[in-house]
């Protein structure tokens, strides 16, 4: 099993960094081809945007659910076993969507339990490649920002690409083609962590302090450890809190040059820099978050912590809707970009931040002052 601390440097290896990387990015492309060719297969079948909003929700809600109720099982089975079950999971309830379909066998609620079971399998897969990353850069001798930074790129990239592909696909060959190119995306993923990620890489982290014959927490006690460091540690939760709300919103400047009714090049100017500027952010709140947290909590903390960043998502949607019937689109666009300026620049007053600033020890130190009833290292 997995010790907490760092790679001896003589065995460092890009190989480990590298396959999470292209995991990451065989993963994000097939769910990005699915976005696109599942909605499209429902309309063109069916006719009905409602059903086509409903399949939608039947795969994001489960993602949201198991995903932060997965963190225990993360830790204790490892993040590599996880991956790649989950993975094969994914595809092969993606590739009987098609054969289904084929054989005349598919119907709506038929359709429905398939991509509830591919939301409820990506959400651990996806905890599972993120909780790898920093082991793999520790093993590479890449600093922790920078393996974060990179993480987001290909993240990106291949939410950029996915969409583009599968409307080439659902275009040129039609939705059914799409989602077997998914399917083949998600065999691949997992091909990539079971195969090419060097042995003992994404093994289960044990408790340095826990003895040998100590018996393992159960589920519920595994989920309530998380929960409590969360709940305990200021900087993340004042982390998560800004993350949601500005997930619930969007961009200030973006609000601002659409309300203002700019100019076409304007606007993709504002976006561009609105864009370049975000990526500057994510590694860093990345690379806090797995400094924070104890190596053995970390699929935990990071399910809860994700779970609450993205609930925001679908509901921001629904509360744009109805305001913007009821108010209008330009007072919302302005309410929105005020409340996102707000938030982002207020929080950074709050105290808990400064300790981004401070030097700190590793998740593990802090763990240990913790339970010796000294104040955590900050």
């Amino acid at each position: 099993m997995t010790q907490e601390g760092p790679v001896i440097p003589g065995r460092r290896s890009l190989r480990p960094l590298a396959g999470v990387l292209a995991a990451i990015a065989a993963s994000v492309t097939g769910t990005r081809i699915s976005l696109i060719a599942l909605p499209w297969f429902v309309l063109v079948t069916t006719g009905s945007a409602t059903r086509t909003g409903l399949v939608a929700f039947f795969e994001m809600a489960p993602y949201v659910l198991v995903k932060a109720l997965s963190g225990p099982l993360v830790d204790r089975t490892g993040p590599r076993t996880v991956s790649w079950t989950t993975d094969l999971a994914s595809a092969a309830a993606a590739a009987s969507i098609p054969l289904l379909h084929t054989l005349d066998l598919l119907s709506f609620p038929v359709l429905l339990g398939l991509v509830a079971l591919i939301g409820a399998a990506r959400g651990p897969g996806d905890l599972a490649k993120e909780v790898m990353v920093p082991e793999a850069a520790e093993r590479a001798g890449t600093p922790l920002e920078q393996a974060m930074g990179l993480s987001g790129v290909v993240e990106r990239l291949a939410s950029t690409i996915g969409p583009a592909a599968g409307g080439a696909l659902v275009a040129l060959l039609g939705p059914m083609t799409g989602l077997v190119v998914n399917a083949g995306c998600f065999v691949l993923g997992s091909v990539i962590v079971a195969v090419a990620l060097p042995r003992g890489t994404g093994r289960p982290a044990v408790d340095p302090s826990a003895s040998a014959d100590a018996q393992e927490p159960g589920y519920w006690r595994r989920f309530g450890e998380g929960f409590t460091f969360l709940r305990g540690d200021p900087l993340l939760l004042a982390v998560i809190v800004v993350v949601g709300i500005t997930n619930l919103l969007a961009g200030a400047p973006r609000f601002l040059v659409l309300a203002l009714d700019a100019p076409l090049g304007v606007v993709l100017a504002v976006f561009a820099v609105s864009g370049f500027a975000a990526g500057f952010i994510n590694p860093v709140l990345g690379a806090v978050l797995v400094e924070r947290v104890p190596r053995r909590m970390l699929g935990r903390v990071n399910a809860l912590g994700d779970s609450l960043a993205w609930s925001g998502i679908p509901l921001g949607g629904l509360l744009a809707g109805a305001a913007v019937t009821a108010a209008g689109l330009t007072p919302v666009l302005l309410v929105c970009g005020a409340a996102y300026f707000l938030t982002t620049t207020l929080a950074g007053l709050r105290p808990e931040w400064r300790a981004m600033d401070r030097p700190r020890g590793n998740g593990a130190q802090r763990e240990e002052a913790a339970r010796d009833g000294a104040r955590p290292v900050s």
